[in-house]
């Protein structure tokens, strides 16, 4: 099989990372890169690590002639983009960005989207046309809390996570410089954050008609990627029974793995991984979960679910080697 692959917005570290994990798959073929403000311009005078890894050059143009095309837009504008562009219902597309995670918004004319994790929804998934891929916080945080949920066992979470400067997107701000991110951390949309309505319908489909509440404060990190979340809840299980719960939820999970050493960053940066670690001190549960923000939390999920709309093994062009040193 050979899959057809067009990206719009190639251009970004979303779009960037899609082209090094699609240039080394051996089912996809990309067909177009398309970047409004990079026309014409080889595709290794953004991304400058792909020299000699690929000539294709940036496109102003759109094509039909693909079986999937990975929108890797800002925020809000890939519906946007769906309603201004005829793209042939028989394209499948998988949305890096929010537009159609929740379910009050996952449709647009004729195109029904469906919330692409795998560890979640792996069986609507294999059957869909369209892929609202989730968000890194959103991802990270979940992996975390799903076994708990299924259970029937999550009460009240209290969450922090913090996640390098590449979660914030290539376009710089005042906190995205260097000189500001050094030796600096600082949290930010305390309990406000956009990834909280998604990770709430997630929750709600394994435990429903429940009141949880998750109190999330993401933090920006001194580093380029990575994701790091540690999640609290009262819980009056033993360890071992938490454990044995996790491992069976996750047992045919591709990437997501409990691992019962203490879990750190340096396991899962340049990987799809998300590992996940419990401790437990008298009723309290801390879960941590770890995964790469622009892999499992981004384009390397995007490319598992590729694999699953199109009947491959998710893990298909996903081995990666972890960044460790």
């Amino acid at each position: 099989m050979s899959i057809r692959v067009g990206i719009i917005g190639g251009a970004g570290y979303t779009g960037g990372e899609l082209i090094r994990l699609l240039i080394n798959h051996p089912s996809a073929e990309l067909s177009f890169i398309h970047s409004r403000s990079n026309a014409g311009e080889p595709v290794y005078k953004v991304h400058q690590d792909l020299v000699g890894e690929t000539e294709l050059k940036f496109t102003g143009e759109l094509a039909n002639d693909v079986d999937v095309l990975f929108l890797c837009l800002g925020h809000g504008e890939s519906k946007k983009f769906l309603a201004e562009n005829k793209i042939d219902e028989k394209i499948k597309v998988i949305d890096l960005a929010n537009d159609f995670r929740l379910a009050n918004s996952s449709t647009i004319g004729n195109r029904k989207f469906v919330y692409g994790l795998p560890e979640l929804n792996k069986e609507q998934i294999k059957t869909a046309n369209n892929i609202a891929n989730p968000g890194c916080f959103a991802t990270t945080l979940q992996l975390g809390l799903l076994p708990l949920a299924e259970a029937g066992l999550l009460k009240d979470v209290y969450s922090t996570g913090i996640t390098g400067s590449t979660g914030a997107g290539q376009s710089l701000s005042a906190t995205s410089h260097f000189s500001w991110r050094a030796n600096n951390i600082q949290a930010y949309k305390t309990l406000t954050h956009q990834h909280l309505g998604e990770i709430g319908e997630s929750l709600l489909q394994l435990q429903p008609n429940s009141d949880i509440a998750v109190n999330f404060i993401p933090w920006r990190g001194d580093f380029t990627r990575g994701i790091f979340i540690s999640s609290q809840l009262k819980c009056e299980k033993s360890l071992d029974e938490l454990n044995k719960l996790y491992e069976d939820f996750y047992a045919d999970a591709a990437f997501t793995h409990v691992i019962k050493e203490a879990v750190f960053l340096k396991q899962v940066v340049n990987t799809n991984k998300c590992l996940i670690q419990l401790e437990k001190v008298a009723d309290m549960l801390v879960v941590h979960s770890a995964a790469d923000n622009l892999l499992k939390g981004a384009s390397g999920q995007a490319v598992q679910n590729m694999n699953l709309l199109f009947g491959l093994d998710e893990t298909t062009g996903l081995r990666l080697k972890a960044n460790y040193f």
